[in-house]
């Protein structure tokens, strides 16, 4: 059973954010997930789940301390930096072929020679190629990222450096809670982007289809700073209803594991389906 925690005591007692933070969610309740800490420690990861019921209007939580904890997206980053393409037209659709630009600093981001060649947007946000949608922040910049950042209340834009991959290495972070935020609009279809655009990224976002339930979401990993930051972000539509979810795990490279990847999702399916939100 889990333990209900009244939100407003909640919040008053365990965060100093001040609470313009709250303004895409008037919670009537939040739950702890009291067991979730053992999939972290089977993991040996530090970790954060958050799942939020939009028919229930509830938001359960692993771990509530570190709600407001800052990192890296990572690759997260792509559903956000798809979004600004196709809004200021720098691509026309998923479709659009971004040219290989012939090199890429394997050292940063590993030797993928499956990914070293053209390729559509689509195929690069499923395959995570960060050199295309490096090619497609040099074309972006950061005029539009300040811009478009700022109307979504996503991290902080003065973080962001010009033609890097900012959301990699860098300063430039974001929080569990603040990743919700922006996905429960990115599902309502509420974000300052036309209703097009946001279906198009739904779409290539979409990860899983069951009888009872699809399945959209984006992983994103990052070993900046000594720390594994993993991410599995996204949102499930029901016929009852949506549920947003977000899960971050934090590793010490210096006890890095080969599960890091996989305890991603594998943690994630298993809370969901403690929640029974999923089988």
């Amino acid at each position: 059973m889990f333990k209900r925690l009244k939100v407003v005591v909640v919040f008053l007692s365990l965060f100093s954010e001040s609470f313009a933070q709250l303004d895409h969610h008037d919670f009537s309740e939040l739950c702890s997930i009291p067991n979730a800490q053992r999939y972290f420690e089977d993991c040996g990861v530090e970790g954060t789940v958050l799942v939020y019921d939009t028919s229930r209007d509830k938001l359960f939580a692993s771990d509530v301390a570190s709600i407001y904890g800052p990192s890296l997206p990572a690759s997260t980053f792509k559903i956000i930096n798809s979004l600004i393409a196709l809004e200021t037209g720098i691509i026309p659709d998923e479709h659009y072929i971004v040219k290989w630009p012939g090199v890429t600093d394997t050292i940063k981001y590993g030797y993928r020679p499956d990914i070293y060649n053209d390729m559509t947007v689509e195929e690069a946000f499923r395959t995570s190629a960060v050199w295309v949608f490096l090619e497609l922040a040099h074309r972006i910049g950061k005029h539009n990222y300040e811009k478009y950042l700022t109307l979504c209340g996503y991290g902080d834009p003065s973080a962001i450096a010009e033609r890097s991959d900012f959301w990699n290495f860098g300063k430039f972070e974001l929080t569990p809670f603040a990743q919700l935020t922006f996905l429960k609009r990115l599902q309502q279809g509420s974000l300052p982007f036309s209703k097009r655009n946001m279906d198009i990224v739904k779409k290539i976002m979409k990860t899983e289809v069951s009888g009872s339930y699809t399945l959209f979401s984006k992983t994103g990993w990052t070993r900046e700073n000594g720390i594994n930051t993993g991410w599995w972000v996204g949102f499930i539509e029901k016929e009852k209803g949506a549920y947003i979810f977000v899960s971050r795990l934090l590793q010490n490279r210096k006890n890095n594991r080969h599960d890091f990847g996989s305890c991603r999702i594998a943690i994630s399916k298993a809370i969901l389906k403690e929640l029974e939100i999923i089988d």
